[in-house]
């Protein structure tokens, strides 16, 4: 019988403690989260300045549906690009500092476009004749290297050891001049770790390389920058030292959707080449709509990101307060004890270790009304399963409290 596997792949999962199952959220309100009929203090968000509830957001969609109807009713080359596509992309490129910028469905698709429709059929990387290569850190999200890994054989990926850039010059440096194109690819936050790349230095190895850089910077928008634009506008990058810019609108922003910003040339090739934008209808107008009011909010109003910093400050004082100055050691989680990554970002993953004890704790931090979600392998490196905390602009310090209390009852109750 065809895909009689199934069950077996099923119960394999659940018997080493990695079987995935969806949870229904009835609604959420000021950071509590009702699920099943349990309500919830939520550290699993990635709603970081909280703009998902925002007043103006709301009201913007509203304002969106009445003048554009609740979707966009075809893809953007047929009918489906409108005057609030239109307006949304124009303040990306400005606020970027690119020639131009393309809206797409998800992070998930974009990402994907850049792989196939610079390397996929019809562009010259998939010639026999010649050989391309892209070169992505080892903790690139799995979107990308999915797109990656589905290429040709004559496109190769080289991964470089998470933020090394030393990893890099050296396959860089063994690339020599048998690849045509070649792209780096990393995050200016990554979205397990919450670390931050050294960006610059790639940057810098590029050009020198005559590679392209792309950015993913799907956890720095709305984040980082004068303005709220992330990692680019926070380190003044320029197009050519990162010429591919990929940003989502579903977390610091509030919305859905994410885009690819950068030279016209470049957004005029995925809009003839990319698949996933010529084929997918456009992402509602109304949520466009929503997205430019964030955005603009975001850039006027420098309040959330102000409180974001000071309580990512405060819970690492707090964790630290807690279960000591040993906590920052990376290997703190193989004695029994908790590992806090060295993130400075809304991203503050407590170290495990494995990941039946990362469910049992994450279990232990609902009984005690908090929801933070287990992360475990394949998402995250063997022996690294996680707790992934992730702090917002509207947690106030008692909710800090509260959960690096319970953390500390629950740590105690399973070990």
């Amino acid at each position: 019988m065809s895909f009689s596997w199934l069950e077996d792949a099923l119960t394999q999962r659940a018997q080493v403690g990695l079987l995935r199952q969806r949870v229904c959220q009835q609604y959420e309100k000021d950071n509590v989260i009702c699920i099943n009929g349990d309500h919830y203090l939520n550290f699993s968000s990635n709603d970081y300045l909280g703009m998902r509830q925002h007043e103006g957001v709301l009201q913007s969609w509203v304002e969106g549906l009445a003048q554009f109807g609740g979707g966009s009713g075809a893809s953007p080359l047929v009918t489906g690009h409108t005057q609030a596509h239109l307006a949304l992309e124009a303040t990306l490129a400005d606020g970027l500092n690119r020639e131009a910028a393309l809206l797409f469905s998800s992070g998930f698709a974009a990402n994907q476009a850049v792989c196939t429709a610079l390397f996929g059929q019809g562009s010259p990387s998939a010639s026999a004749a010649q050989s391309s290569a892209i070169f992505a850190d080892k903790l690139m999200h799995a979107s990308f290297l999915e797109g990656a890994m589905s290429l040709k054989k004559n496109v190769s990926l080289r991964r470089f050891r998470h933020n090394n850039v030393e990893h890099l010059a050296s396959l860089l440096s063994a690339r020599g001049s048998l690849h045509t194109d070649a792209l780096i690819a990393s995050e200016g936050v990554f979205s397990m770790d919450g670390d931050q790349a050294p960006v610059k230095e790639i940057a810098a190895l590029a050009e020198q390389h005559r590679a392209w850089f792309m950015l993913d910077d799907a956890h720095g928008m709305g984040v980082y920058g004068d303005n709220g634009f992330g990692t680019v506008e926070e380190l003044q990058l320029s197009q050519s030292q990162a010429p591919i810019v990929m940003g989502t609108f579903g977390k610091a922003i509030g919305t859905g959707g994410a885009f690819i910003a950068g030279s016209q040339t470049l957004i005029d090739y995925l809009v003839n080449f990319s698949k996933h934008y010529v084929y997918s209808t456009a992402m509602p107008p109304a949520q466009a709509v929503a997205t430019l009011y964030s955005l603009t909010h975001i850039g006027s109003d420098t309040s959330r990101r102000e409180k974001l910093a000071v309580n990512i400050e405060y819970f690492r004082a707090r964790f630290a307060q807690e279960f000591g100055e040993g906590c920052f050691a990376h290997n703190a989680a193989t004695a029994g004890a908790l590992s806090l990554v060295g993130s400075r970002s809304a991203i503050q993953p407590v170290i495990v270790g494995c990941p039946e004890r990362a469910v049992a704790l994450s279990d232990a931090l609902k009984e005690r009304g908090m929801w933070v979600s287990a992360i475990r392998q394949p998402t995250v490196p063997k022996n690294e399963d996680r707790l992934r905390i992730t702090l917002t602009a509207t947690h106030t310090e008692q909710d800090i409290d509260m959960l690096v209390d319970a953390l500390a009852l629950a740590n105690g109750a399973i070990s």
